[in-house]
């Protein structure tokens, strides 16, 4: 069975930092796309950041470019989303995805998806 497990979210300052992991287990991420999306209450769920199978490919919604990094280390099936100057805005449970296809911002495309974590930017 495909499970995603997210972890490091927590509650951070406006300007501050966090790192979000994904962690897979019951399956090898080498060969998956994967994909953080997130959802503010009473929002749709929106796509952050999305990183092909090999990483070689990378996406990033434009509200968080050049403040968010994803990256994947396939040798330890995790993939990793670095939040810097996170925002009020960036409030939100942060779910990982993954897909056989590539590693585009449509959560339709998923079909595997971790429990969330949430994020809270507030000082």
């Amino acid at each position: 069975q495909l499970q995603l497990v997210e972890s490091g979210g927590g509650l951070v300052q406006p300007g501050g930092s966090l790192r979000l992991s994904c962690a897979a287990s019951g399956f090898t991420l080498d060969y998956y796309a994967i994909a953080w999306f997130r959802q503010a209450p009473g929002k749709e769920r929106e796509g952050v950041s999305g990183i092909s199978a090999t990483g070689g490919s990378t996406t990033y919604a434009d509200s968080v470019k050049g403040r968010f990094t994803i990256s994947r280390d396939n040798a330890k099936n995790t993939v990793y989303l670095q939040m810097n100057s996170l925002r009020s805005d960036d409030t939100a449970v942060y779910y990982c995805a993954a897909t056989r296809g590539p590693g585009l911002l449509y959560a339709s495309m998923y079909h595997s998806w971790g429990q969330g974590t949430q994020v809270t930017v507030s000082s």
